[in-house]
């Protein structure tokens, strides 16, 4: 996979690689694409920012478009990429105006 097969703000069901090389499913909120890597939230398990690898994406299952009032919001200094050099997760509370939260 490729950064051209996901979008921000878009709620993604897939196939990731754990560092065992076996496969795990995944449920990602994406907030920031780069060249090499996409910054996102868990949306099941623990709700931590991560730093994904493409190369770490084995199958897309399903993608879920996030309306503009439903999107959790995050300060853009947490998400550029010079922050992400040197770390692979980041516990951050985000929040959503829509929802009250």
């Amino acid at each position: 996979m490729d950064k051209t097969a996901f979008k921000t703000d878009t709620r993604y069901t897939l196939t990731l690689r754990r560092a065992d090389g076996k496969p795990e499913p995944a449920n990602l909120y994406v907030y920031r694409l780069y060249d090499a890597f996409m910054v996102a939230r868990t949306t099941s398990g623990d709700g931590l920012l991560r730093k994904v690898a493409y190369t770490d994406i084995l199958k897309l299952v399903d993608e879920i478009a996030v309306e503009p009032e439903l999107r959790y919001l995050l300060p853009n200094a947490l998400l550029e990429e010079k922050n992400w050099k040197d770390k692979t997760e980041m516990a951050v509370y985000a929040s959503s105006p829509a929802l009250g939260k």
